[in-house]
């Protein structure tokens, strides 16, 4: 049986899931028929778990995922938009990630792209990966404001060493030559290290033409393509489908 005092150090080394352990077990009946192993057992099960839980609220901090409740379980597979579920599934599992893969989902405006790799995004933070998004636009405004005030350096490095990146609202406006650049340095840097996942409105077939200059084009979508999984999402926007009477109780749902 622990003494106060050990307790207490034990909260100061922060081992708070063990002492929560301690507490719930000896407010049990049958606290006293567990043996000393059987006690060490669980209370050090717990301070994993909460050590985990912690670990994931974290990464999931720092992710700013547009949508932090979506998540892999929760997808509409009823929704007639082409998605395979077993694909989507086996996808979860992670692998791709391990394998320093992308993924790519096109669609038309509100088919859930956004939703979904946010979900996927949700699912690498559970996987122990870390996770960043970003929509396009603000990425462009971060580095162009970082190379002003010197940080483009670590900017890059932080971008190049998250697991998995998730961009946005790919190719919704055509590239300066600056902007080229970046992202050819970005996935340069990431390329067979780590993954990034891309949504778009743009079929990949005009991702080309909207870079702009073909060796550069040549050069990023290489990058990107050949060792991506892609997702299409078909139909009509899910947002047309909601009703006005259902949009406080639904506005979680995945539509984005």
């Amino acid at each position: 049986m622990l003494n106060h005092p050990t307790l207490d150090q034990m909260q100061a080394l922060g081992l708070t899931g063990m002492v929560a352990a301690w507490r719930d077990m000896t407010a049990q009946d049958h606290a006293g028929d567990l043996t000393r192993e059987e006690w060490l057992g669980l209370m050090l099960d717990r301070e994993i778990a909460v050590r985990a839980d912690k670990r994931l609220v974290n990464r999931l901090k720092i992710a700013r995922l547009r949508f932090a409740d979506a998540c892999i379980e929760n997808i509409d597979f009823a929704a007639h938009r082409g998605l395979d579920r077993r694909n989507i599934f086996s996808l979860a599992q992670g692998a791709w990630l391990k394998a320093h893969e992308n993924v790519i989902i096109t669609g038309q405006t509100g088919t859930g792209k956004t939703w979904l790799g946010c979900a996927f995004g949700q699912q690498a933070a559970r996987l122990d990966h870390s996770v960043l998004y970003l929509r396009m636009p603000r990425l462009f405004e971060d580095l162009a404001l970082a190379r002003l005030d010197g940080r483009f350096p670590r900017l890059v490095d932080k971008l190049a060493r998250v697991d998995l990146l998730i961009l946005d609202d790919w190719g919704t406006h055509g590239l300066t030559d600056q902007q080229r650049l970046d992202l050819l340095e970005i996935f340069e840097e990431r390329y067979r290290r780590k993954s990034t996942l891309i949504t778009a409105q743009l079929p990949v077939a005009a991702w080309h033409d909207m870079i702009g200059e073909p060796t550069i084009a040549d050069a990023i979508l290489d990058r990107i393509i050949h060792n991506a999984h892609r997702i299409t999402l078909e139909g009509d926007s899910m947002r047309r489908q909601k009703s006005p009477q259902n949009l406080t109780e639904n506005q979680n749902s995945e539509i984005s």
